[in-house]
């Protein structure tokens, strides 16, 4: 069984060396957790998207989710402290420090040299779960078409979403109607 001692460690890890939130924190999470042998790639796609899903942070989120897993609620509270501390502690020092600093030229290109970075972090594994995920050519599409409406044509997420759900039901009803006329 893994300690909350072990599990508090990892996700302090995990939070320290996240940059940018919570899809960020995908690779860094699948990493640690797998190596471990704590946590399967078929379990990760699930905790994604129960953090997504829920209403709150997505880091605590996806910490509260994989801590729950190995431990149960104990498990979660070691794994969402261990996520947060390090944010804290260098927000904390940052508040302190940029109050002074902020105008500074060499912070400012730090700033913008690190926004790269971030998005990279943050689309390297929503590419290794679309390959995974994604076994037939309707997945494919779904998830370009989805992609291209949120992120080029400016639709709300929300929209999409609802548009998928009842397509799926009226798919789903529709087969199930067919495969009942057959019998």
């Amino acid at each position: 069984m893994v300690s909350l001692w072990q599990i508090f460690l990892v996700f302090t890890k995990i939070g320290a060396f996240t940059i940018g939130g919570g899809y960020a924190m995908i690779p860094l999470v699948q990493k640690e957790l797998e190596k471990r042998g704590w946590l399967s790639s078929e379990e990760l796609p699930d905790i994604i998207a129960l953090a997504q899903s829920a209403p709150g942070v997505m880091a605590v989120n996806m910490a509260i989710f994989a801590g729950h897993k190995m431990r149960g609620f104990k498990g979660s509270v070691a794994a969402t402290l261990g996520t947060i501390l390090p944010s804290f502690l260098i927000i904390l020092a940052i508040a302190a420090l940029f109050t002074s600093y902020g105008d500074n030229p060499v912070v400012i290109r730090i700033f913008k040299g690190i926004r790269p970075v971030v998005v990279s972090l943050i689309a390297v594994p929503m590419i290794n779960m679309a390959r995974k995920n994604n076994k037939t050519w309707w997945a494919w599409l779904i998830s370009i078409l989805s992609l291209v409406l949120v992120a080029f044509l400016d639709f709300s997420p929300i929209y999409v979403l609802l548009v998928l759900i009842v397509l799926a039901l009226a798919f789903t009803w529709l087969k199930e109607r067919r495969r009942d006329a057959r019998d």
